[in-house]
C-alpha cells in the first residue's frame, strides 16, 4: 500500500444487495444477509488498516417503504446483529473498547428493535478505541429537518436568538458531528441523500461494477490507495 494517511473517518453506502440477489436467482431480500457477511468483514479490514471510525448506511427511510418481507427481513438481520453483539459484549468476546451509535429516526422501527439498539448503544457509550456508526431509518433530508426543527424550538422558547444561529451552532444539532474522510459506495454513483452536511469535503469514491455483497478486501485496500494519492485542500 502506498506510504501515505489513512483515513480516520470511513464511510459506506452498501448499495446492490437487491441486485446481486436477482442476479442469481435469490430472493431480493437474501442478498441482504449476504450483504451483512461483507459488513462483518469490513469491520476487521478497517481496524487492520488502521481505520479509528465507520459509518454504515443500514437502511434508508425509503428502505422502509419498500415490500413488508423485504423490510421484516432487514430488521430481522438488525436485530440478529444487536443480540450477536451484547451477548458478545456480556462475554467479554469483544476485545476492543469499540462505541457503537445508531444515527436516524429510530421511531420507526418496531419498539423491541429500537430498545435493542438503544441498549447496544448504551452499553458502548464510553469505549474509546473504535466508533461503528449505523445509519438506520436515515436521510439527509431527515436529520437536516430535525436539526431545524430543534433550533427552532430554542428560539421559540428564548433559549436563543435568531442572530445567534451559525453553521458551526446548525452542526452541534445534527445527530452526527463526525466528518468522514472517505466515502465509498458500490453499485451507483450518487450520494443518494447521505451526510449531505458531514460529506461536503469528504473524498469520493464509486465502485459501480460491483454489488455490496461482492465488495472484497482487495477492493478496500484499492479505494484506500487511491484516497492516499489524492491532495486534500478543503476547498482553499
Amino acid at each position: 500500500m502506498i506510504d501515505s494517511s489513512i483515513p480516520n473517518h470511513v464511510a459506506i453506502i452498501p448499495d446492490g444487495n437487491r441486485r446481486y440477489a436477482k442476479a442469481r436467482g435469490m430472493l431480493p431480500w437474501e442478498g441482504h444477509r449476504a450483504g451483512a457477511e461483507t459488513f462483518k468483514k469490513l469491520i476487521d479490514w478497517c481496524k487492520e488498516a488502521g481505520v479509528k471510525e465507520l459509518t454504515f448506511w443500514a437502511c434508508s427511510t425509503d428502505n422502509l417503504l419498500r415490500e413488508k418481507k423485504e423490510v421484516d427481513f432487514l430488521l430481522m438481520l438488525f436485530e440478529q446483529f444487536a443480540d450477536e453483539f451484547i451477548k458478545s459484549l456480556e462475554k467479554g468476546k469483544v476485545k476492543e473498547k469499540v462505541k457503537v451509535r445508531f444515527i436516524g429516526d429510530l421511531d420507526r422501527l418496531p419498539k423491541k428493535l429500537s430498545d435493542k439498539l438503544m441498549k447496544l448503544e448504551n452499553q458502548t457509550k464510553d469505549n474509546p478505541d473504535y466508533k461503528i456508526n449505523f445509519l438506520v431509518a436515515y436521510s439527509g433530508e431527515w436529520e437536516i429537518t430535525r436539526a431545524s426543527k430543534l433550533i427552532a424550538e430554542e428560539v421559540k422558547a428564548g433559549k436563543l436568538k435568531a442572530e445567534e444561529i451559525t453553521p458551526e451552532l446548525f452542526e452541534k444539532h445534527l445527530m452526527l458531528q463526525d466528518k468522514p474522510d472517505l466515502i465509498i459506495r458500490t453499485s451507483q454513483e450518487r450520494l443518494s441523500g447521505f451526510l449531505p452536511w458531514q460529506s461536503a469535503y469528504s473524498e469520493l469514491i464509486f465502485i459501480k461494477d460491483k454489488h455490496w455483497p461482492e465488495f472484497s478486501k482487495q477492493d478496500f485496500k484499492a479505494c484506500l490507495e487511491e484516497y492516499a494519492r489524492r491532495i486534500r485542500t478543503y476547498g482553499r
